[in-house]
């Protein structure tokens, strides 16, 4: 039998016809654009061999997958259908990447581990580290595949993935797929000045290489490699795939505006399909004729699968909100601790719930940086744990924000728990990205598919005279996200049964914790038992009263009450409420009570202009109109960074005095 490296006929002609029908595909995708009957596209034509020669080399449901939007090819070759392609492109109820939610070619399904891929560029690399991070963990070969072009490697995410793939030896595949182009930017004036694969060659554990992505069996041999080397731990694996791209960026680009002529001639002519076919009819293998048979039927299939899913319903327009959150609000009303221990500070309540949290779950992951012993972080909250645990469970994090979250996301979508620490909030900033734009939405954008139920912990607040970056309390921002849970608990009791409730969800929480409450006798609690959760959006009524109301949360609990007993003499009766929770915040709670007494007020830390009390003030107006008996107030910290100097700090944080007068000011009104 007569064989090409190493393959029968039938072999070959089997991958022409998976790169065929990637290339129908995305002609069809294009024409159905032209025709109005879709809304977006982008090309994958020129990419197909090394897409195809990566897929094979894997194992589909076994294997994680990280696709980006120009890998049509690979996923088709992974397992997703021709249909379901084009369910996902026209944005159908059976979508099965995202129901409808996302733009085409962002690829997603959850049995063959292809996971929910998102638009901003290199968000991925971190997630796919995440994801192998779970393998090594569990003791399993399996191997990540995450792909780019060549434009995202000026992104730090990508940096960042490498760095940390290198220094544990995870079993990633990084796909580089340099088209030359970052939409329309040339490579030379985006790049570092030598490729990709060169500038990671001194990398101890990092296999970078360099291929003609013209050249299937040149690919096949590279990815083969790769794989096999994963597999085997021996560490991560960089491919540079030199592709051509036939297509301009996307249907809302123009190519002949920036390209020459005769460099989109150059690119034609190294068509992997074009370069395939020759091969084989050079050796004799096949013919022409059988080429454009297998063409025929991939065009008829596609065509067919295309009318199908044009005629199949579009989404209930009711289902637009499904899957936000896992669960927003529980039900369940908070209940007591069963027992209660010793007078606990609040740093140790969270000691402590993360112990017993680890103890009773062997997939919960604790990181960050300066987690692990003998700093257990720079206040203490996990000290202990990598001592108990080990260093595989509870261990220091490179000293990248957007890794840390990124890997977690990886790690949560691949079935464990990390419970991530961001140092200081004032340092969060670096991993806004995969906060808002990843972390918040997984569940959502996938439409229930994938969950990434990570938590992430961060000391917030003032008064510490660190300013201007220690002393943060950037709440309202967070509460801003749709997805995204947002605690800030007051006191040592709460604080363990809150972090417990976020630590068993599903959900993504940040977990806010004042700086000023860690050792605050104020705040400290006798400690509830292991097995007390506190569910979250239920406030806490810490004093009741009958002249106005005053919301507030963490350390302003304490000065709210403060500034009461400075009033005690004029007889205010106020109720204070503890909202525990920011999202989800009890809104019945707080309407309910100033339904009673007429008045509100909102004293928090976080800036006044844009806070969350603006929300809750302007919930107030709606809700209680009727029963207001006076302006809605808030007392925030002034419009400005937070100072060093104690002086200048006062001006801008909330005072007691300050807090005081505001309540005795509405109480006459």
């Amino acid at each position: 039998m007569k064989k090409l490296k190493g393959k029968t006929k039938k072999q070959l002609l089997d991958i022409y016809g998976s790169m065929i029908l990637a290339r129908h595909a995305d002609q069809k995708g294009l024409t159905m654009l032209k025709q109005g009957k879709a809304h977006f596209h982008i090309g994958s034509s020129g990419h197909e061999a090394p897409q195809i020669a990566a897929a094979r080399a894997m194992l589909p449901g076994k294997d994680w997958s990280y696709p980006y939007y120009r890998d049509l090819p690979f996923v088709l070759e992974w397992g997703l259908k021709p249909e379901e392609v084009f369910l996902h492109s026209l944005g159908k109820r059976q979508d099965p990447c995202s129901a409808g939610r996302q733009m085409p070619n962002h690829w997603s399904q959850a049995e063959s581990r292809i996971v929910t891929q998102s638009a901003p560029t290199g968000v991925q690399f971190p997630q796919a580290v995440g994801c192998a991070m779970a393998a090594v963990r569990r003791g399993d070969d399996d191997v990540v595949y995450v792909a780019s072009g060549e434009g995202t490697t000026s992104q730090g995410d990508f940096y960042e993935a490498v760095n940390w793939a290198n220094r544990e030896k995870l079993p990633v595949i990084f796909h580089i797929q340099n088209n030359r182009y970052a939409i329309s930017v040339p490579y030379e004036d985006q790049a570092a000045g030598i490729p990709a694969h060169e500038a990671f060659s001194s990398y101890n554990n990092l296999d970078a290489v360099q291929v003609d992505g013209s050249d299937y069996f040149a690919c096949e041999k590279v990815f083969q490699t790769a794989v096999q080397r994963a597999r085997k731990g021996d560490g991560p694996t960089l491919v540079l795939s030199e592709v051509v791209r036939l297509l301009p960026h996307s249907s809302s680009d123009d190519q002949r505006k920036y390209r020459p002529q005769q460099e989109i001639d150059d690119d034609a002519a190294r068509d992997p399909l074009l370069v395939f076919k020759a091969e084989c009819i050079a050796a004799k293998i096949a013919t022409e004729e059988e080429f454009e048979q297998i063409d025929a039927q991939m065009k008829k299939l596609v065509d067919d699968k295309a009318q199908w899913s044009l005629e199949q319903p579009e989404p209930d327009g009711d289902t637009a909100m499904d899957n936000v959150f896992v669960e927003y609000r529980s039900d369940a009303a908070p209940k007591p601790p069963a027992s209660k221990g010793n007078d606990t500070v609040m740093v140790d309540a969270i000691n402590h719930a993360m112990h017993e949290e680890m103890e009773a779950n062997e997939l919960m992951l604790v990181y960050g940086e300066d987690v692990a012993d003998g700093k257990g972080g720079v206040f203490g909250a996990t000290r202990g744990l990598s001592t108990k645990y080990g260093r595989a469970r509870a261990f220091n994090s490179s000293l990248a924000e957007s890794g840390i979250i990124g890997t977690s996301i990886g790690l949560a979508t691949a079935g464990f728990k990390p419970v991530v620490e961001i140092q200081f909030m004032d340092y969060i900033w670096p991993a806004m990205n995969q906060l808002k734009n990843e972390l918040a939405t997984v569940n959502w954008r996938s439409s229930g598919r994938f969950k990434a139920g990570v938590v992430v912990r961060t000391p917030v607040g003032g008064y510490i005279h660190g300013g201007p970056y220690h002393s943060q309390t950037q709440e309202a921002i967070f509460a801003h996200t749709p997805g995204l849970k947002v605690v800030f608990p007051s006191n040592a009791a709460d604080a363990k049964g809150l972090l417990k409730a976020a630590i068993r969800g599903d959900d993504p929480v940040l977990f806010l914790e004042h700086k000023g409450l860690y050792r605050l006798r104020a705040a400290s609690a006798p400690e509830p038992d292991a097995d007390y959760v506190l569910p979250l959006g239920h406030a806490r009524t810490v004093k009741e009263g009958e002249d106005l109301t005053i919301i507030t949360w963490g350390l302003q609990v304490h000065k709210t009450l403060q500034a009461l007993l400075m009033l005690e003499e004029f007889g205010i009766s106020a109720e204070v409420i503890d909202l525990r929770t920011i999202v989800p915040w009890d809104e019945e709670a707080v309407i309910a009570s100033v339904n009673k007494t007429g008045k509100a007020m909102v004293v928090h830390e976080d800036h006044l202009t844009c806070g969350f009390g603006a929300e809750i003030a302007a919930r107030i107006a709606d809700r209680c109109f009727q029963s207001l008996d006076g302006p809605v107030k808030r007392v925030a910290a002034a419009d400005s960074p937070i100072p060093f100097n104690p002086e200048l700090e006062n001006r801008i944080l909330p005072q007691v005095e300050g807090i005081a007068k505001a309540i005795q000011e509405l109480a006459e009104y």
